[in-house]
């Protein structure tokens, strides 16, 4: 399997619920970085513990996954009880496993009213003025 597709693959499993497949895309001594928090989990075991104590109803879509080489970046959408929070997933491989992941969070805002006439929706969203 492809590298994308093993990306793909894994988010896939991460809407499902299948801890397993979910987690098989790791090297046993993998990172994950959240760096607004500061957590660091190393280990696969440690990244699947962390992530199976989320007591959030959570949900996951993909919007797209970009890279080349040994590197991808997913960029998804993770609704945690109905919330969205928008992710970015920097995924460092080797030997077909992620040896170093690191992902970013972001909530939706509001545009502010200087920009609000020069914008245009992505596809598929509506501008919201802040």
């Amino acid at each position: 399997m492809d590298i994308t597709t093993a990306v793909e693959e894994h988010w896939r499993a991460s809407e499902i619920g299948d801890v397993d497949a979910e987690h098989a895309i790791y090297a046993t001594d993998a990172i994950l970085d959240y760096p607004q928090s500061g957590e660091r989990y190393r280990g696969r075991a440690a990244i699947a513990a962390q992530r199976g104590g989320h007591p959030a109803n959570r949900h996951f879509t993909l919007l797209r996954v970009t890279g080349s080489d040994n590197l991808r970046v997913s960029e998804c959408v993770i609704t945690y009880d109905g919330a969205p929070s928008y992710s970015v997933s920097i995924m460092e491989f080797a030997d077909g496993q992620v040896v170093h992941e690191t992902q970013y969070f972001a909530d939706p805002f509001g545009t502010p009213s200087s920009r609000i006439r020069l914008a245009e929706p992505m596809p598929g969203r509506t501008i919201t003025p802040a």
